[in-house]
């Protein structure tokens, strides 16, 4: 599953990418053990706009997709937006609307123009660390009108079984639900949000559709020194 130890892969990033990373969640490393959390990559463009993500540890073919998909998409929206940022922004979401249509079989509407910022980035839409600290804001998802009429019947019944496990959906401008994995649910962020700033994005990715809790605290290292002692039980 560990996709960044693939070498077609790593040939592929050094080519097309500059690699960070940064701890966003909690976990406990217990031995040599990490328990807990979550990994989240995202795909951003030099000055830390999100053009795509991968929501959840995945195998090597798919992380290797999800990136030359991202790269050959934003060479054709740099080529038609022809240096226009709003119409490159426009690009991404509706490339992000497609695939969710073609790949997940539902119908969203691209959010192709930003409203305002809203004055208070510390109110109740906001997620937060486990001390109440506020990290990121809750985005809105774009409107969802509902499944293709190609995928109805096999959505319909991936619903039913989802809400009978409990599970949370996805609801549509009628207010009925659709079950959508990880990928799914990124593409319908990204049909409204693609090219907005990570630390605006990663809370909606991390905790919105992964389910774990964002923390600034430090990893919980459990016998961080396991070989200490042992001689003395000897």
């Amino acid at each position: 599953m560990n996709a960044l130890a693939n070498p077609e892969v790593g040939k592929y990033l050094e080519t097309y990418f500059v690699c960070a990373f940064q701890r966003v969640g909690t976990f406990r490393i217990v031995g040599k053990a990490k328990q807990g959390g979550n990994v989240a990559t995202y795909f951003c463009a030099p000055d830390g706009r999100v053009l795509h993500a991968v929501a959840g540890p995945v195998d090597a073919a798919t992380f290797l997709r999800e990136a030359k998909w991202v790269v050959e998409t934003a060479k054709k929206g740099i080529e038609a937006a022809k240096k226009d940022g709003a119409s490159f922004k426009a690009f991404m979401r509706t490339a992000h609307a497609e695939r969710l249509r073609n790949e997940h079989g539902l119908i969203a509407e691209a959010v192709t123009f930003d409203p305002p910022d809203p004055q208070d980035n510390d109110g109740a839409l906001t997620y937060r660390d486990p001390s109440g600290r506020p990290l990121a804001p809750v985005l809105r998802p774009p409107p969802i009108d509902g499944p293709d009429v190609k995928f109805r019947l096999q959505l319909e019944a991936a619903a039913a079984k989802a809400a009978q496990d409990g599970a949370a959906l996805l609801r549509d401008r009628h207010g009925r639900g659709w079950a959508l994995n990880n990928q799914g649910r990124v593409h319908v962020l990204m049909a409204a949000h693609a090219m907005g700033q990570i630390e605006k994005l990663y809370g909606s990715v991390f905790e919105g559709i992964l389910g774990e809790r964002i923390s600034t605290r430090p990893v919980e290292v459990v016998n961080p020194f396991p070989w200490v002692g042992r001689d003395a039980k000897r």
